[in-house]
């Protein structure tokens, strides 16, 4: 299959823009105008996994979604600093760029710790929360990750064979697997070689699970800090079926956000908006529609869609 097929672009027919961040490019899309919603992706996706719900939010809000570096459209330097503070940081500076006043913060994957990172030391600029399977949290890592972590066979695995993309689109989406074949290759583009896969290893190697790790006291420190976003809407859509973000991840953000309206998905996956975007963008229109003040009808949504425990 041609990944570079035109098929899919149509799937991303957005315009896209680049912005500078210490000699590398940061590429993201900006689209609509009204009050902005920054979607933010984890690995090994990029700004494609929210295209469908770029396509329809951009009609009402500004919709801004970036390729961390190293992923997506973004440069992939083969030497650079890919951690947790350096991606927090870099946002920062694109937020910083486009001045977008206070935000939804939509995050998925990596892109929580990411996007929680930056919104615990800017709470003012952030009026609502959206989360899409997703942790700034410690939490257990599954075998099947921590065996990409390793050298050598990690580096064979993930930079060599692409083990890690070509497994997530086998496994992250339930409801919708097999992905359709222009939709996988949207998914595929920006990692087909050695050189462009540094930033998907470097990422699981990220992954915080000793104290030793440099991000394992940022994560600490995000998580203890949470509580200073208390007060403002939170949306968390859930596919329950993810073998990585199961319902404990789940259970560990209503103890976080006691009061945040909860759908959770039980035939959904780790990629909850593969699975169920047709279900997902009433209800996330209809949020960010809402006042920015928590409602009655947010704290009834708690019953509404209990967690099974």
């Amino acid at each position: 299959m041609d990944v570079d097929s035109e098929a899919w672009r149509k799937e991303y027919p957005f315009d896209s823009h680049f912005l500078d961040v210490d000699g590398a490019r940061m590429h993201y899309v900006d689209e609509g105008r009204g009050p902005a919603i920054v979607l933010l992706h984890g690995n090994p996706t990029w700004s494609f996994h929210f295209r469908t719900l770029i396509r329809a939010l951009r009609t009402r809000w500004r919709v801004i979604a970036p390729d961390h570096i190293g992923c997506g459209l973004s440069d992939k330097p083969q030497t650079y600093d890919y951690t947790l503070a350096t991606h927090i940081r870099n946002l920062g500076r694109l937020l910083d760029h486009l001045r977008p006043g206070n935000v939804t913060l939509a995050v998925h994957d990596w892109g929580g710790a990411i996007g929680l990172g930056w919104a615990v030391t800017h709470p003012g600029r952030v009026s609502r929360l959206v989360l899409f399977n997703t942790t700034a949290f410690l939490g257990p890592c599954p075998l099947r990750i921590r065996v990409c972590r390793t050298f050598v066979l990690g580096d064979l695995m993930v930079r060599g064979f692409n083990v890690f993309v070509r497994a997530a689109l086998r496994m992250a989406p339930v409801r919708s697997r097999p992905i359709p074949p222009q939709v996988r290759a949207g998914y595929l583009r920006p990692y087909d070689n050695w050189a462009n896969r540094v930033a998907v290893l470097r990422f699981v190697r990220d992954i915080p699970l000793r104290a030793a790790q440099p991000s394992f006291e940022i994560v600490n420190s995000i998580d203890r800090s949470l509580a200073t976003l208390r007060g403002r809407p939170v949306l968390i859509l859930w596919g329950a079926r993810d073998f990585c973000f199961h319902d404990g991840y789940l259970q560990e953000w209503r103890i976080r956000f006691p009061e945040a309206r909860v759908h959770r998905f039980p035939d959904a996956g780790h990629f909850v908006v593969e699975d169920a975007s047709t279900e997902i963008l009433p209800i996330l229109e209809g949020f960010l529609s809402e006042a920015d003040a928590p409602s009655a009808s947010s704290r009834a949504g708690l019953s509404s869609f209990p967690v099974p425990t």
